[in-house]
This record gives C-alpha cells, structure tokens and sequence, in this order.
C-alpha cells in the first residue's frame, strides 16, 4: 500500500468529518489511547525497522453539530442549516527517534457551515464551506496562514432505501496551496432492531455490528478509521505530516436515557502511518516510502450528547 497516496486520501476525507445529516444538536467527546509499538518502514520490496523508534498515542477530539435551521417535508426529509465544529489534540510519545518523524504534537481544529436539502423524493443536495487550522503542537504564536486550510464542496445522495444512502460530488481544498478539486463520496447505512449493522461514511469511515441488550446497554463490534495531520516547515521546505490509524474492537455503549450515552472501546490497532510528505501536488503521484507503527493495543471512551 502507497503510504503518500494512501494517507493523502485519508488526508482529504478529512474535511468530510464535520458533515452530518443529524437533526437535533449534538455533542461529541473521545479520548483515545494508540498502544506502543515499533516504527518501520516499507518501500514495496523491503520492509524493516527503523532503529530502535516506538512510539505510542494519546488522541482527544470533540465535535459539535447546531442546527440552524430545520424545516421538514412531507416525507421527514429535512432542509438545514447547521454549524459544525471540531478538533483533535494528539499527544505522540516518540520514543528513539531521528528523521523523519520529528513531530510529537498535532493540533486540528474546523468550522464548516452545511446545507442540505431535498431536490425530490430520491435525491438530497448537501453543501459545505469552511476551514481549520492544523498545527504541529499548540504554539499559537508560532501560527501562520500555512496552517490554515479552507474547503467546499457539494455531494449528492440518492436515497436508495428508507435506511440506505449513497451519494458522491466533488469537493475543493487548498491542501498542496492551490485550490484543487477532489472526489467526495458518501454513505449511510444502517438497520433497525435489536441487531444492527451500520456502515457510515460521514465522520471518516464507520462501521459496526452488534446487539441492543436493552435500552440502556448495547454490544458492538467495530472497524474505525481516522486521523489528523499538520502543516509545517521543514528545511525551508512546506510540508504535510500525517497521522492515521485503522482500529477494530469490541465497543460496549451504556445509553442514560434517550440523549445520553457512554461508549467504551478494547481492541486491536491494527494500521498507523504516520510520516512526513512534502506539500506539493506532485507529492501524490511519486512513489514514496511508507513509515507506520505497527499493531498494538487500542483502548478508547467517549461521550455523546444530545439536545
């Protein structure tokens, strides 16, 4: 797997992470551990460590989505207006390390104004402008234009099934300093009873299979996959610098009530690049080498909030 590619993918998706298509206010908090595990390196033939680098993660990220507007149709569909915010702290504890991994801080933060619409009874229009902030450590005064991005960018979504929604359209960011173009795609899906399933591709890519105990407990499994990055300079040069990590587990939730609810994560961190690429548009297209930790621990507890 192309490490620049790969995370440059997951690197835009990220903008996508502040829309959703909830009609209510909502709160979102999560602290995340990454266990510690080796740092190595793989250009498609070989594939070693890098001395004695290891590393471990801490993440926390919140969200919160208000509504601005909401007006319903005939067939519950909403037309919105809402204000999303977000941000992410990460807290690297390198351990053993030289170049290229030179980073221990990340810090993110985004607004996006979001629109969606009905055009018919099939399809929704969804619309998104905003920017954030990414920085590798939480300096304020060492802060700059280049670590502002902005983005926009339209989706349409055809409403397949009263549980199934697949929609793609395009969407611009300025991430190689010129804005550019780039796919967008979006998908909910979800079932209703006591066993679910729920794929979801709003907020970076979701997906779980479990069982509803009662209506104060639910058990799940899971695959996540997220990140962060930071714009920096680096040797005169601009850079990007990547954080990603897929993990797998099983997730216990604790509902209080109706707006309240506790999920606890164990499992496995299964894939973390994390490297630094130059910010330049060829960047994407040369083959570089990949730099990740390997599979470790994976432990996490959130809390999410409804109004």
């Amino acid at each position: 797997m192309n490490f620049c590619k790969t995370n440059k993918k997951l690197f835009f998706s990220a903008f996508l992470i502040v829309v959703s298509l909830s009609v209510n206010a909502q709160v979102v908090f999560k602290t995340e551990y990454l266990g510690q595990s080796g740092y190595r390196v793989s250009d498609g033939e070989t594939n070693e460590r890098v001395g004695n680098s290891k590393g471990s993660a801490m993440v926390y990220q919140g969200g919160v989505n208000i509504p601005l507007s909401v007006k319903l149709n005939d067939n519950n569909r909403p037309t919105r207006w809402s204000l999303n915010m977000g941000g992410a702290y990460v807290k690297l504890n390198n351990k053993d390390f030289t170049d290229p991994l030179v980073i221990d801080e990340i810090l993110n933060f985004g607004v996006s104004l979001n629109h969606l619409r009905p055009l018919n009874d099939k399809w929704s229009m969804m619309a998104f402008v905003g920017g954030g902030i990414y920085m590798p450590g939480t300096n304020f005064s060492k802060m700059g234009i280049e670590n502002i991005l902005g983005s926009a960018g339209v989706i349409f979504i055809r409403h397949l099934r009263p549980n199934l929604d697949l929609g793609g359209g395009l969407a611009i960011n300025n991430s190689f300093g010129i804005p550019m173009l780039f796919p967008a795609v979006y998908l909910n899906w979800k079932t209703h009873g006591k066993y679910t399933v729920k794929v979801s591709m709003i907020r970076g890519l979701e997906v779980s299979a479990g069982y509803d105990v009662n209506k104060n407990l639910g058990l799940y499994l899971i695959a996540e996959m997220n990140g962060q990055a930071a714009l920096l300079e680096q040797d005169g040069k601009k850079k990007i610098f990547s954080h990603a990590y897929l993990v797998t587990g099983f997730r216990p939730e604790i509902k209080l009530g109706n707006k309240l609810s506790i999920p606890v994560t164990v499992g496995l961190n299964a894939w973390r690049p994390a490297g630094i690429t130059d910010r330049k548009l060829k960047s994407m297209f040369q083959k570089n080498k990949e730099y990740y930790f390997q599979a470790s621990l994976y432990a996490s507890m959130g809390l999410k909030m409804g109004f």
